[in-house]
């Protein structure tokens, strides 16, 4: 009873000076609720970088020509990558399911009649569609004839398809692409749009012969693209591959490579040390923001004390204690870090929810920030309530009535 008595003194203080106490809560509110929208920006990045890895395929790496550790979108201008490389990766790297050559041009302009658009346009082996676990949803993908033959055959996106020629089935029409003529033999399926706002469906295959020969005039290739058969000989095929490589192009150590191998590990691992860094950043910004807070309450709790000083006295000399004093004030500082959590919280969802509904940014609610933002609220309410509940139960009774 007594210390729900205390307790109950306490909030009654807090509420008899509303404005005071909302001063208070401020910095905490605005603390709590920048760190409720950034965790949930940070789990909406952690399901983006999921979604980019289950996407580039767990089992797959990549061969992209032209060095550098980075993972930037390949060149097209580098021209050590070849479809020997590609043929000896197969014959000679042991636990490999598809190596699949590829070039491609970006922006190429595609017209079908009176329609035209832009699109990529992917130079391809039959094995591309096991290579990606992407195959066609209507009509043939490009076959081992195809490839043999330079034949003028292409398998277009769902985007492209609808740009050119609307809800009609495209297969069996022709289209130009950079004015050479295109038979349609099939339309892949619907992928959608990459992490990054890239759209997959916006794309055309036609067989790598012709592509090199007849449409870019080029004899290398852009990747090679590699399935292994288990996940857990991925970072051993990896190693193989490097060397084979390094061994055909003559790489001496001290070298640069003139190539990279990217894998769904290092896609990952680039995309959370990226958002990793802006997280860290935006909740050193939240701490701040809850240390001023805090500093603001102590200040504000100080000023209380001196201004209650009667108070204080008055509830010492009919009996109150030194540890009564200080619980009071710990707890009108807790009181006020707890409430400016719900507050926070609060604002924070709201916010959370409104760029879930407005903005493309990848938002995920979820319990952790919760669990989170009360123990700040606990941790900065005592550590900075402490102080002024001292200064509070120091207090000598006699000279403060006097």
């Amino acid at each position: 009873m007594r210390i729900q008595r205390i307790i109950m003194q306490g909030i009654h203080a807090l509420g008899a000076n509303k404005t005071r106490t909302f001063f208070m809560m401020a910095g905490t509110i605005v603390g709590i609720a920048a760190l409720t929208v950034i965790m949930a920006m940070g789990s909406g990045a952690e399901k983006k970088v999921m979604k980019r890895i289950e996407g580039f395929g767990p089992r797959a790496i990549m061969l992209i020509a032209g060095g550098g550790k980075d993972l930037p979108p390949p060149d097209l201008t580098v021209s050590t990558l070849t479809l020997d490389d590609a043929e000896a990766i197969r014959d000679k790297v042991e636990g490999i399911e598809t190596a699949s050559p590829a070039a491609f041009k970006r922006g190429i302009p595609i017209k079908a009649g009176s329609a035209q658009s832009t699109a990529t346009i992917f130079a391809v082996e039959p094995d591309w569609n096991e290579a990606w676990d992407w195959y066609v949803s209507d009509g043939d993908p490009i076959a081992a004839e195809d490839v043999a033959t330079l034949a003028r055959v292409c398998v277009i996106g769902q985007t492209l398809s609808h740009d050119l020629f609307g809800n009609e089935s495209p297969i069996g029409k022709y289209i130009r692409i950079q004015n050479v003529r295109f038979r349609i033999k099939g339309v892949l399926e619907r992928r959608g749009t990459s992490p990054i706002g890239t759209d997959f469906d916006n794309r055309a295959l036609i067989p790598l012969t012709t592509g090199m020969r007849r449409l870019f005039n080029q004899d290398y290739i852009t990747y090679v693209r590699i399935k292994v058969k288990n996940l857990d000989h991925i970072t051993s095929v990896q190693k193989d591959v490097r060397q084979l490589i390094h061994e055909r192009h003559h790489i001496l150590p001290s070298q640069e490579n003139d190539f990279r191998i990217v894998s769904a590990k290092a896609v990952g691992n680039m995309a959370r040390g990226t958002s990793g860094t802006l997280s860290s950043l935006l909740i050193a910004l939240a701490g701040l923001s809850l240390l001023v807070g805090g500093v603001v309450l102590m200040n504000i709790l100080l000023i209380s004390v001196g201004e209650r000083q009667k108070e204080i006295g008055l509830r010492r000399a009919v009996g109150a204690t030194r540890k009564d004093i200080l619980f009071q004030f710990l707890v009108e500082s807790l009181a006020v870090t707890c409430s400016g959590m719900i507050l926070g919280s609060g604002l924070g969802t709201v916010i959370t929810l409104i760029l879930m509904q407005t903005t493309k940014i990848p938002v995920v609610l979820s319990w952790e920030p919760f669990a989170l933002s009360l123990g700040f609220a606990l941790l900065v309410g005592t550590f900075f309530g402490v102080q002024p509940a001292r200064k509070a139960a120091s207090l000598n009774p006699v000279d403060v009535l006097r």
